[in-house]
């Protein structure tokens, strides 16, 4: 099921002014809302049961926007981004600038490290590459439940509260692989903290070229 452009321009309104959205991404389905708005980041935990001191990722639809409101990168960091993205991973990165800190957790880095996820759009879904609007996103689940695949494997209750619903058929159901590269600037270490979607000779051919 393909999504136009007007999907595209109702998810970026809807998120502009505060909603919750469900909308399909490379891998599974996910929840979005406007990272800096402390009301909708409470909503998006709510709808998921989730810790409100867990991390979420922020997500770019384009990489260009990624890379421009993310100045403070080492030219190492910006060029495995390059190499990486876009893609099904969501990258662990440091954050001096702090920015996005609702989506950033209390962990042990807290608003030190920033998840960051530019999905890589097949042709259904490429209407939403013209979002401008970053987002803070989340898997559309139950915390600790199935990734949902298609629309109807998202819990019901989430369906009926989030203020859109966008249906893009049926995604691939693996989540993105995550990639800690919090200290490949310094010397070009990175690990592989959840395995997904891109498998890890992939990130090896890539992230060797940027290293």
């Amino acid at each position: 099921m393909a999504l136009t452009a007007a999907d595209a321009e109702t998810f970026s309104r809807c998120i502009s002014v505060g909603g919750v959205a469900v909308f399909p991404a490379d891998t599974v389905y996910g929840l979005a809302c406007e990272p800096d708005s402390k009301e909708a980041v409470r909503r998006l935990y709510l709808l998921k049961r989730r810790r409100p001191d867990k991390p979420a990722a922020v997500m770019f639809f384009a990489l260009d926007l990624a890379l421009a409101a993310l100045p403070e990168l080492g030219a190492r960091t910006a060029g495995a981004l390059e190499a990486l993205l876009p893609a099904a991973v969501t990258l662990l990165l440091p954050n001096p600038a702090r920015r996005y800190p609702l989506a950033c957790g209390v962990g042990v880095s807290g608003i030190e490290t920033l998840g960051l996820r530019v999905p890589a759009w097949p042709a259904p879904l490429a209407a939403l590459a013209d979002v401008r609007w970053p987002v803070l996103q989340s898997s559309a689940n139950e915390a600790g439940g199935p990734d949902a695949r298609v629309l109807s494997d998202v819990p019901e209750a989430i369906r009926a509260r989030a203020d859109l619903v966008l249906d893009g058929g049926e995604l691939p159901g693996t989540p993105s692989t995550v990639v800690d590269l919090r200290a490949f600037e310094r010397d070009g270490r990175w690990s592989v903290v959840r395995e997904g979607a891109v498998a890890r000779h992939e990130l090896e051919a890539a992230l060797g070229s940027a290293a």
